[in-house]
């Protein structure tokens, strides 16, 4: 098997290994990360109901929770089949790769840049109340219901969506990947 195969079928397994951790995780610890941020926005004199009204949540849905496992389950499907030179893990992988890397690509975004993100939610708000909550401080109080490896990790999901994503495209498109897959 050539290296850039390898190295591309790794990737999709590590990417999948994010898309089962971060979910499982968020499923058992986003209720306290949301109650921690709805405490902070108490403490700064607002109801714990503003962050619902803009959009802003830290616990886990069941379909959110249900799309990242099937995400997961994609890529090491995909994963296996490029490392059998199956021809359709490479076609299917040059497929699914980009709409990872832009679906997955903007949500993770999300959550790397969650502060920038949450004090964007405050401002574009019609109340001057709201406008006054200091992001950062929710963004903390949230992050302290987290386990503390979960950032970085969020971060590595976040490069491997981006980075290795187009990293696979290409890796899956060099010679000696063709030459594999005959």
């Amino acid at each position: 098997m050539p290296l850039p195969v390898a190295i591309a079928a790794t990737l999709q397994l590590l990417l999948a290994v994010t898309f089962l951790v971060i979910p499982v995780t968020v499923w058992f610890t986003g209720t306290a990360a949301q109650r921690a941020a709805e405490a902070e926005v108490a403490r700064q004199g607002h109801s714990p109901d503003v962050l619902a009204r803009h959009g802003i949540r830290f616990a886990e849905r069941a379909w959110e929770f249900m799309l990242a496992l099937t995400i997961a389950a994609i890529l090491i499907v995909l994963a296996a089949l490029n490392l059998t030179g199956s021809p359709s893990g490479r076609l299917l992988s040059w497929i699914a790769e980009p709409l990872i890397l832009l679906g997955a690509g903007l949500i993770t975004a999300g959550q790397v840049f969650a502060t920038r993100y949450t004090q964007a939610a405050f401002k574009r708000s019609g109340d001057a109340a709201t406008r006054a909550i200091d992001a950062r401080l929710v963004i903390a109080a949230a992050s302290s219901g987290f386990p503390a490896w979960l950032r970085p990790l969020v971060l590595a999901r976040f490069a491997l969506t981006v980075l290795g994503s187009l990293l696979v495209i290409i890796l899956l498109a060099v010679p000696a990947a063709g030459a594999y897959f005959g």
